[in-house]
């Protein structure tokens, strides 16, 4: 995988940028936001930060000006209906923070007005990420820390047969403190009936 690329601005287009990276010329998709930046600093040296998604028929480079917005950008892609190009097209319509905060608002309307988004998708969109993202501060919009008491009911109950979805929801619930034999009894009575 690519995390980043240090090179030089050639080339800004509509939707991708070309960077020069020691002679050899890397087409990547970024947002309007990531576009405008790098089209400020055409002609010049610069870092962008780099997802590599690879399909059976394609390898695309997405590209980033900074991490909050590919936090952003990974995190929009666990929302199921949400692919790359639309995981792009929502960051072009404001920056990382105003989109984080749309999130966790549970401000379905405000999603729905960005491109591509439907009110089914800001809702799909809300109720995958709200309360998952941290505020853009140093580190950058990043899933929360799950304890380490969190990662073994997790585990647990996974091993039971609960289905992923359920458990992560479930999971997500539970104070960071609880004790992982209390968390498992919990979840054991709260999931009933949602075995794989």
């Amino acid at each position: 995988m690519i995390g980043y690329l240090r090179g030089k601005i050639i080339e800004v287009m509509n939707d991708s940028a070309l960077i020069d990276v020691s002679g050899v010329g890397y087409e990547i998709h970024a947002s309007s936001n990531t576009l405008g930046d790098l089209q400020a600093l055409l002609g010049n040296d610069i870092i962008v930060w780099i997802h590599t998604h690879v399909r059976e028929d394609a390898l695309q480079l997405f590209g980033f000006h900074d991490k909050e917005e590919k936090n952003l950008f990974l995190s929009l892609l666990k929302v199921n209906g949400v692919g790359p190009k639309m995981a792009l097209s929502i960051l072009s319509g404001g920056r990382p923070a105003q989109i984080h905060e749309m999130i966790e608002a549970g401000n379905a309307k405000a999603l729905s007005g960005l491109p591509k988004v439907g009110k089914k998708t800001a809702e799909q969109i809300i109720l995958t990420l709200k309360g998952k993202l941290v505020s853009i501060e140093e580190g950058g919009v990043v899933a929360k820390a799950k304890s380490v008491a969190h990662t073994q009911i997790t585990s647990a109950l996974l091993n039971l047969g609960y289905k992923s979805q359920l458990v992560d929801q479930f999971v997500s619930s539970l104070p960071a403190d609880i004790a992982v034999e209390d968390g498992i009894r919990k979840g054991f009575q709260t999931l009933s009936g949602g075995l794989s």
